[in-house]
Order: structure tokens, then C-alpha cells, then sequence
């Protein structure tokens, strides 16, 4: 299965990653459009600054999720490896937030539901947002 992977030595910290997945995922046909009127759509990505070394953290798709097991509503599911979210039956209770041991699912502001990247499935026509956007290809969809 091809996962999201990054290379930290061409990581700039940019964001940019952060800012086409947001955008990506608010359900608006362009970023402008998702940003407009003090929006702040949330990124299912995250880049951390360590110094000299940035990378992009995102989730891995493991093998076997934890997010998945400790999900008491069964909003969390797997399929084709894609690890993704039913937003109509996440209650919050967030037992995912702390199974998963990347970090790697956020909360959104207004919901109060979880959030996390399912690789662009619903979007950019299974190309990732982060992947396209990236300016310096650090991120790259593959198989390893």
C-alpha cells in the first residue's frame, strides 16, 4: 500500500503542506475560498521544527491501529488500508487522540469531532493535497 512519507533533509518547514490539506478538506473549491471571512480550516498534517531537521507528521496507516481498536463507536474503520473517520459517529470521547502514538489525529474547533488524513480519498482524486502542494517534494506518496 503507498503511505505518505517524508524526507526531513528536503523538509523547509514551510507549511505549505498544512495549508493545502486545510484547505483540501474544508470542502471549498479552492483555497481562497477556504480561508476567506477569518476561517481557519484545520490541516490533518502538521509540520514540527526541530532546528536543523523538520518533517511533516501525518498518520502512518498502521498495520494495526490502536486509533481503531480504542474506538468505542466503531466511527473509526479500515479499509484498503486507509485508515479513515465516520464523522456522523465520533461522540469526542477522543480514546484515539490517545491510542495513537504519532500524534497524529487533531479535534476540530467546531465539531468537537476528530479529524484525520485519509490520504485524499474524497479529494484531489486520491492524489494527497500535502503531496501536490509541497514545493520541494519532501512529502511523496509510495511504497515502500
Amino acid at each position: 500500500m503507498k503511505r505518505v512519507y517524508v524526507n526531513e533533509d528536503w523538509c523547509l518547514a514551510c507549511h505549505l503542506c498544512e495549508y493545502y490539506c486545510a484547505a483540501a478538506n474544508s470542502g471549498a473549491q479552492s483555497m481562497v475560498k477556504a480561508f476567506a471571512d477569518g476561517k481557519k480550516p484545520i490541516p490533518r498534517i502538521k509540520v514540527e521544527e526541530g532546528g536543523n531537521i523538520n518533517f511533516a507528521v501525518q498518520c502512518r496507516h498502521c498495520d494495526e491501529p490502536s486509533c481503531v481498536k480504542g474506538c468505542i463507536t466503531g466511527a473509526l474503520s479500515v479499509k484498503d488500508g486507509v485508515i479513515s473517520c465516520d464523522e456522523s459517529r465520533c461522540v469526542g470521547c477522543y480514546t484515539c487522540v490517545l491510542s495513537c502514538p504519532y500524534g497524529c489525529i487533531v479535534i476540530s474547533d467546531e465539531s468537537k469531532v476528530i479529524q484525520k488524513c485519509d490520504l485524499c480519498i474524497k479529494n484531489n482524486n486520491g492524489e494527497p493535497a500535502c503531496v501536490k502542494g509541497c514545493p520541494n517534494q519532501a512529502i511523496v506518496l509510495e511504497e515502500r
